[in-house]
């Protein structure tokens, strides 16, 4: 099943639950779906985004919240931290399993090799083969880093 037939089938079940938490979420996530398609139709894509593109959307509504709760940890609003806390427990419902730390190294390997990357400057068709293989599997803020030092060592 498509991630975006998924997300509409969760929402409808939250409905019937009445899953007011859990329900908000995933109007969250199908507005944030909605407005990527409009901008792809601006942009002259008529069929919206693809499952990649959702899938970056989706990472990228969890490190907001991430960064969101630590802020309200920080400033001694728990209840707020727990509430954005649940909301990523739904968002990750959808995003496929994280690749662990030795498996995100051998996907480097693997791409330096596959894109016979040499130096430094090969870097951006590392990180790309990367993100077309693995979106939603690895956190490309710490992975940049990692190709950088197996570039340049």
């Amino acid at each position: 099943m498509e991630l975006r037939e998924r997300v509409s089938a969760a929402l409808k079940q939250a409905m019937k639950d009445k899953a007011a938490d859990r329900l908000s979420t995933l109007r969250l996530i199908n507005a944030a779906i909605k407005d990527r398609d409009i901008a792809a139709r601006g942009e002259g894509n008529d069929e919206g985004v693809g499952d990649g593109e959702v899938l970056a959307i989706l990472g990228k509504m969890v490190k907001q919240r991430q960064e969101s709760a630590r802020a309200y940890e920080e400033g001694g609003r728990l209840d707020l931290a727990e509430r954005e806390l649940g909301e990523i427990t739904v968002i990750e419902e959808f995003l496929p399993r994280q690749l662990s730390e030795d498996e995100v190294e051998k996907a480097v390997d693997a791409a330096i090799t596959e894109t016979e990357a040499s130096s430094i400057r090969d870097m951006g068709k590392v990180m790309g083969t990367l993100k077309s293989q693995y979106t939603g599997q690895m956190d490309f803020g710490t992975v940049g880093p990692m190709v950088k030092d197996r570039l340049s060592g």
